[in-house]
C-alpha cells in the first residue's frame, strides 16, 4: 500500500475529526442539542471506512454503524445523540492512530522537527545566550516561522508532570506527537556534566506522560566529544539528544 494513499485517507479522517471537535469545543457547551448531526457523521465515517477497506486490510478494532437500525435525530433525546456522536468520534480517533502507525507519521514528524531544530537553532541565535530562556525564545520563533500554532501544534511550559511530591514542566510539548522538548544551556564544564544528570532525571519524569522525548543542548564550547556526551542517553528509539554548537 503506497504511503501517499494512506496519507490521503488520513487527511479525510482528520477533516472529519476536526469538524467534530469544533462541535465538541463549541462556544455554547450548554446547548444539549449540538450533537444532533450525529447521523451525518455516522454516514461519513461508514463511507470512509468502506473506501479505506478496499485498499487496506484494517486490523484495528473498529465499529461499523448500521444506519438502518440507528434512530434518526427526530426520534432521539439529547443524551442519546451525544452517545452516538461520541461513538463515531472515538472510532475516528482509533482509525487515525491506525493510519498514522502504517506510515510511521509521528516518527517522521519528530525526525523532521529534530532535524529542523538542529539545522536552524544556531543560525537564528543572533547573540550569545545568557540563559536557557533565550534559547527557548529562539526555538519558539522558529516554530512559529515553520507555521506551527501555539495551543494547537505546540505549547510552552505546560504539561506538568508530577513524580512523588515533585512537579516538572517541559519547556515545550507537542501533544499530537506525544513529545516533550527540553532545552539545556552548556556554558561551563561543570554545567555540561550537570546536564547529563538532569537529562536522566527529566527522562524518568517525563516518560510517565510522554512517549517521545527530545533534548536540545546548546553548547558554548564546553562539550568536546558529542558522541561521548550523548552516550547511553541518545540510544533509545523514543529519546533524542541534539547538541547545537554556538
Amino acid at each position: 500500500m503506497e504511503k501517499e494513499k494512506v496519507k490521503e485517507f488520513l487527511a479525510y479522517t482528520n477533516a472529519i475529526i476536526d469538524s467534530m471537535e469544533a462541535i465538541l469545543k463549541s462556544e455554547n457547551p450548554e446547548n444539549a442539542w449540538r450533537f444532533s448531526n450525529y447521523y451525518v457523521y455516522m454516514r461519513k465515517y461508514n463511507e470512509l471506512l468502506e473506501k479505506i477497506s478496499k485498499h487496506i486490510k484494517i486490523e484495528a478494532v473498529l465499529d461499523y454503524f448500521d444506519l438502518k437500525k440507528t434512530p434518526s435525530p427526530y426520534n432521539t433525546i439529547a443524551i442519546q445523540q451525544k452517545v452516538f456522536f461520541s461513538a463515531v468520534h472515538a472510532n475516528l480517533l482509533i482509525l487515525k492512530a491506525y493510519l498514522e502507525n502504517l506510515i510511521d507519521l509521528k516518527k517522521n514528524e519528530i525526525s523532521d522537527l529534530t532535524n529542523f531544530l538542529q539545522a536552524n537553532s544556531r543560525k537564528a541565535m543572533l547573540k550569545l545566550p545568557a540563559r536557557e530562556k533565550d534559547i527557548q525564545d529562539v526555538i519558539e520563533g522558529l516554530l512559529i516561522g515553520k507555521g506551527l500554532v501555539k495551543g494547537i501544534d505546540y505549547d510552552r511550559e505546560t504539561g506538568r508532570v508530577k513524580v512523588s511530591i515533585k512537579e516538572s514542566i517541559p519547556d515545550f510539548i507537542f501533544s499530537k506527537l506525544n513529545l516533550a522538548l527540553e532545552v539545556k544551556l552548556s556554558n561551563s564544564k561543570a554545567r555540561s556534566k550537570e546536564i547529563v544528570d538532569e537529562i536522566n532525571a527529566d527522562t524518568q519524569a517525563y516518560s510517565k506522560k510522554y512517549s517521545n522525548l527530545l533534548f536540545l543542548v546548546y553548547d558554548l564550547g564546553f562539550i568536546r566529544d558529542e558522541e561521548e556526551f550523548k552516550h547511553d542517553i541518545d540510544n533509545k528509539k523514543n529519546i533524542n539528544v541534539i547538541v547545537v554548537k554556538h
